[in-house]
């Protein structure tokens, strides 16, 4: 297809709002404007041509093509041009960063039909974006942008959570009232709130108010985002707040983030629930490193935290209500939330539910049903590998160490990378070997999850240690302190090409958690895979953990 010619001086901008001129007459370009066909009086948009800022390059103009803004969009304040010259849209530190785009179900359907790939999405509902690699390694883009132009491959049809930028919607500190601020994140930023600045919010406030948008925020609430203290406050949005507080309920519903890690642990150990015989649910980490796929979130329900999960399917709890006392009453608001915002669906439940609440449960009026184990070993006995039991895990821990040269180290940061085309290699690997249908599946949500590990091991606590053969990474695992008694194996992924590499990576992580005091080593459970169920028996776990799904068996 032919390009259009264009002026080796002159850009063409579409539907440049008034604002986008005033922004770049502010940043030192000339704006030439005329009405477009369709609008002689120009009194809303302007047709207009800006002159070339003298540094950049000729070839610009193919990339600022990219920008149309269509007619029914926000008004932009930064330009387009301007956006270009940035480095720090779209790009983020971390795979699970809260400040991913979120798109709606309608956007979704755009950015699909724009060549975004279904992967960018866990839910077709509704979610924040899947993050990519970059392609230097460093960091996370938006699958949306291109790292070569600097644009966004659906600028046309970006998401309202992109229109807005750089202003935001976040709560406040006490998650009472939504607000509007500026990002300071975003380098044009003042160190004062400039008149224009404020002027071009009350524009997005008058268009927020109106129905329409309004009620998509309400239908999506996590396009308000949580307060963040290098946001500027410019208003607060009564309206929008009142309206969002009769759809979802007047008690906060929070984003699970990085920062509530502490607070979800104290609750922990304050229910009473960690013991020899806990479940691997019984930790943030286990459910944190999902939060690209399950839309996780939390709130205070009568004295206890609850954690609340978002599926393609609805909304469930992934924990029964967390703290020190009886659990009716917090059970009985949450399950009411469900009912709320799942209608009859029967996707409402509470998932990862111990043999000491299902007397509670079942009193209750729900009906409790038996799903996967977790796995619960001696550590000593997976480090001695003694007797006939052990017989074949013990050879080929020998043959690994008789053949290959190699060395274990503790992860780090800069193993990454390693890490990220060993999981690739392995899925191709399991995959070839023929893999069931629903193990497939995880495969495939799996990456995600080893993303935010690699990223955020350190925050976590995680131990992480690589084995490499002549100076090539070829295995990791991270596992975390469930109790101080029992610490539990997370993942492991090992090339399968070498055997007895498994076997050896596993039985130096239970031999390292025993020297610091582990009697039990949890191994989680095995999804009802009957490869990987046949794998964990044959280690002898000294017990199957019970693990339960209570559901509404009556209307409560």
């Amino acid at each position: 297809m032919g390009r259009p010619a264009r002026s080796k001086d002159l850009s063409p901008v579409p539907w440049m709002s008034g604002w986008e001129m005033l922004w770049c007459v502010l940043r030192g370009e000339l704006v030439k404007s005329c009405s477009p066909p369709g609008n002689p009086c120009g009194k809303v948009l302007g047709w207009a041509h800006i002159e070339r800022i003298p540094s950049m390059p000729v070839d610009t103009d193919e990339q600022i093509g990219v920008f149309v803004t269509p007619p029914s969009a926000f008004p932009q304040l930064v330009s387009s041009r301007a956006c270009l010259q940035c480095d720090v849209c779209c790009r983020f530190p971390d795979p699970d960063s809260a400040l991913r785009p979120y798109f709606t179900e309608n956007e979704i359907a755009r950015a699909l039909a724009g060549g975004i790939g279904e992967t960018a999405f866990p839910d077709r509902r509704g979610s924040q974006v899947i993050l990519v690699p970059a392609p230097d390694g460093e960091g996370y883009l938006c699958p949306a942008f291109d790292a070569t132009t600097s644009a966004c491959r659906i600028y046309a049809q970006r998401p309202l959570d992109c229109q807005l930028y750089p202003l935001a919607l976040m709560w406040d500190e006490r998650h009472d009232q939504v607000l509007l601020g500026w990002d300071t994140k975003c380098p044009f930023m003042r160190e004062e709130v400039p008149g224009e600045i404020q002027r071009h919010a009350d524009r997005v406030i008058a268009l927020l108010d109106q129905p329409d948008i309004r009620d998509e925020i309400v239908a999506y609430p996590r396009l308000i985002g949580s307060f963040q203290e290098d946001v500027v406050v410019l208003s607060r949005l009564p309206r929008l707040t009142v309206a969002v507080a009769s759809q979802w309920g007047p008690t906060p519903l929070h984003r699970f983030t990085l920062d509530d890690i502490p607070r979800m642990t104290t609750a922990l150990d304050r229910s009473g629930w960690c013991g020899a015989q806990s479940l691997a649910a019984h930790s943030p980490v286990y459910h944190y490193i999902w939060n690209g796929l399950l839309a996780y979130s939390w709130m205070e329900l009568q004295g206890a935290l609850c954690l609340f999960a978002q599926s393609p399917d609805g909304w469930f709890m992934p924990l029964p209500p967390i703290g020190d006392g009886p659990i009716d009453a917090p059970l009985s608001v949450a399950m009411g939330l469900l009912r709320r915002w799942n209608g009859n669906s029967p996707v409402s439940r509470v998932e990862n539910v111990t043999s000491q609440l299902v007397p509670e449960f079942e009193r209750l009026g729900y009906r409790v049903t038996l799903k996967e184990p977790d796995y619960l070993y001696r550590a000593a006995d997976l480090v001695s590998l003694a007797g006939d039991r052990y017989k074949s895990q013990r050879a080929l821990c020998n043959r690994f160490e008789r053949e290959h040269s190699f060395k274990m180290d503790f992860y780090q940061v800069s193993d990454r990378q390693d890490c990220r085309a060993l999981l690739a290699d392995w899925s191709r690997q399991k995959q070839a070997e023929g893999l069931e249908s629903f193990g497939a599946m995880l495969l495939a949500d799996a990456a995600s999850a080893h993303e935010v590990v690699w990223s955020q091991a350190a925050a976590f606590r995680l131990v992480g240690r690589v084995v490499r053969i002549h100076g090539r990474l070829c295995a990791y695992t991270f596992g975390y302190w469930l109790t101080n008694a029992t610490f539990c194996v997370l993942l492991e992924v090992a090339d399968r090409t070498v055997p007895g590499l498994a076997q050896y990576v596993f039985r130096e992580t239970c031999r390292a958690a025993l020297a610091e005091g582990a009697e039990y080593i949890n191994a989680m459970d095995d999804a009802g895979l009957s490869g990987l169920r046949a794998s964990k028996q044959a280690y002898h776990p000294i017990m199957l953990i019970p693990n339960f799904v209570a559901t509404p068996a009556r209307e409560l």
